[in-house]
């Protein structure tokens, strides 16, 4: 059971992944600290202490994370100031970082199924209905989509980014 490749893709020998979005994705997100660092913004948190105490990383680790995601876009950092301190700066979750929310739940989702003996800790649900939420593979038109009915083509109107 596998994705389907279509035209030149089919022959894994005769061509190479390039500028290949997960790999793009992976050098921006690909770390445990960036995913949990992501995992707490969902959760609220702001401020750089809570972010490195939350994921238990040191602050040099949590630094160069959180310069990494805002650099990427995925957080923007806001100036604050406590009454009698200087002006530190908080983080927040960019749309960009908001979109990538699908991903994280998915990891989640699998770590549930495949890493807590069946009973995971926390529950994802709807706030109005109190139903589980989960991600699905779906079509543009809503139907669920298994794995051997997913193709990958060439996009036609892709184009290599200049150097």
């Amino acid at each position: 059971m596998s994705v389907v490749l279509e035209g030149k893709l089919g022959d894994l020998s005769a061509w190479k992944p390039e500028g290949c979005s997960i790999a793009k994705a992976l050098e921006i997100v690909g770390t445990r600290s960036a995913i949990l660092i992501l995992r707490e913004a969902y959760y609220g948190t702001t401020r750089f202490d809570g972010f490195a105490t939350r994921v238990g990383i040191t602050d040099a680790a949590a630094s160069s994370a959180l310069r990494k995601l805002v650099d990427a876009g995925l957080l923007e950092k806001r100036p604050y100031q406590e009454e009698g301190k200087r002006t530190r700066h908080e983080y927040a979750l960019t749309t960009m970082g908001v979109d990538l929310l699908p991903v994280v739940v998915a990891l989640w989702q699998w770590g549930d199924t495949y890493l807590q003996g069946g009973v995971p800790p926390l529950e994802r649900v709807e706030d109005s209905t109190g139903e589980p939420v989960r991600v699905e593979i779906r079509s543009a038109s809503g139907h669920e989509v298994p794995l051997e009915n997913l193709r990958v083509r060439i996009n036609k109107n892709w184009r290599r980014p200049r150097k």
